[in-house]
C-alpha cells in the first residue's frame, strides 16, 4: 500500500511540474533609464537574460515621421542584463506610406537605434523589438519595414504579437520574423462602460487565443501585465486613465469608497494630480496573483515552452508580487 501511495505522489508532482518554471525577465517603458534599489534587486533576480528597454515611440505627424521620448540614462544605471531595444510605432506611421517611406523609415529607425546604444554605452546589442498594432490594410508595409531593418541591422528583429493577430492571423498575417512576444493584456478598451477588467480578463485571453497552439511562429513569450490605473467618469459618461492607481489609493477622506475596487468624489478637488468634481466615479484596475496564475495554467496547455516578459518594471507594480510561475 504505502509503495503504490508512494507512486502515486510520484506521479502527482511529475504532472504538476511537468513546465517547471518559467524562466522570466522584465520591459522598462519610462523614458530615462534609471532603476531604484528595489527595482534593481528584482530585476537582477530575474532569469531572462535580457532587459527589454522602450528606445523611441515613432509616429506620423502630419506627413513627417518623428521619434518621440527617445531614451536616456542616468550615470549610475548599471545592470548585468543585456539591453534589448524596444520600438513602439503607431499603426497610422504605415497608413498609406510609399515604398520609398518604409525604405526611410527603416534607415532612420536604425541609425537612431545605433546612435542611441553607442551613445548609453550598451553593447551586445543582438535583438531589435518592434510594438505595432498593425491591421489588414498595414500588414503589407509593416511586414516590408521589418525585412527592410532586419537587412541593414544584422540583427535578430522580434515583433510584438497582439491578441486579435492571433485570433485573426488569416486577414492580418504572419509576420516574417523568428519569434514574437504575446501581449496577453489589454483585453478590452477601459474607455468603454463594462464590468470586465480591461488589462486582463481570462475569459476574453481564452477566447482570443483558443488556437494559438497553431500559429505558425513557435518561438513565443508570454508578456503579462502587473501594472494598475484608475478609470475615471465624469457625469457625461467619459472617461479618462490615472495611471498607478492602487485599491489602497481608494482610501482618500474625500472619495466614498463603494463595491467592485471603485470610488465616488465626495468634494470638488485634486486628487492624484488631476482636477476632478463632485459625483466622477474611480475604478481601480490591477492584476490579481491569482488572474496571471491562471493565464500561465491556460498557456502551459497551449505553448511548450515560453519565458515570461512582466510589463512593466516600475516600484509602484513590482511590491509584494510573485514572479516566480
Amino acid at each position: 500500500m504505502k509503495k503504490i501511495f508512494s507512486i502515486f505522489i510520484l506521479i502527482l508532482f511529475f504532472s504538476c511540474n511537468k513546465h517547471g518554471q518559467r524562466a522570466h525577465g522584465f520591459y522598462f517603458w519610462k523614458s530615462k533609464l534609471t532603476l531604484k534599489d528595489s527595482e534593481k534587486n528584482i530585476l537582477e533576480k530575474s532569469t531572462v537574460t535580457n532587459l527589454y528597454v522602450r528606445f523611441f515611440d515613432v509616429d506620423k505627424i502630419g506627413d513627417k515621421f518623428q521619434p518621440i521620448g527617445v531614451i536616456s540614462k542616468s550615470e549610475n544605471f548599471s545592470s548585468s542584463k543585456l539591453i534589448v531595444p524596444v520600438i513602439f510605432i503607431t499603426n497610422r506611421t504605415f497608413l498609406y506610406i510609399k515604398d520609398s517611406e518604409v525604405d526611410f523609415l527603416a534607415k532612420s529607425i536604425h541609425e537612431l537605434i545605433e546612435r542611441k546604444t553607442k551613445e548609453l554605452n550598451f553593447r551586445d546589442i543582438s535583438e531589435i523589438q518592434i510594438d505595432c498594432d498593425w491591421t489588414a490594410g498595414t500588414k503589407d508595409d509593416y511586414f516590408r519595414f521589418l525585412e527592410k531593418l532586419k537587412g541593414l541591422s544584422h540583427k535578430e528583429i522580434t515583433s510584438t504579437l497582439r491578441l486579435h493577430q492571433v485570433k485573426d492571423k488569416r486577414k492580418m498575417g504572419i509576420p516574417p520574423v523568428s519569434k514574437v512576444y504575446l501581449m496577453c493584456y489589454s483585453t478590452s478598451s477601459p474607455l468603454e462602460n463594462s464590468d470586465k477588467n480591461s488589462i486582463l480578463d481570462i475569459q476574453i485571453l481564452k477566447n482570443y487565443l483558443s488556437d494559438v497552439q497553431d500559429y505558425p511562429i513557435k518561438k513565443i513569450d508570454i508578456a503579462l501585465p502587473i501594472y494598475s490605473w484608475g478609470i475615471v467618469t465624469n457625469h457625461l459618461g467619459k472617461h479618462k486613465l490615472i495611471n498607478a492607481l492602487s485599491e489602497k489609493d481608494l482610501n482618500h477622506k474625500d472619495l466614498e469608497k463603494i463595491p467592485n475596487n471603485e470610488a465616488v468624489v465626495k468634494k470638488d478637488g485634486f486628487f492624484f494630480g488631476y482636477y476632478l468634481n463632485k459625483g466622477f466615479r474611480i475604478k481601480v484596475e490591477q492584476i490579481p496573483e491569482k488572474t496571471l496564475d491562471e493565464a500561465v495554467v491556460f498557456l502551459n496547455h497551449k505553448i511548450p515552452k515560453f519565458n515570461i516578459i512582466y510589463y512593466q518594471l516600475d516600484e509602484r507594480f513590482i511590491k509584494n508580487r510573485n514572479f516566480n510561475r
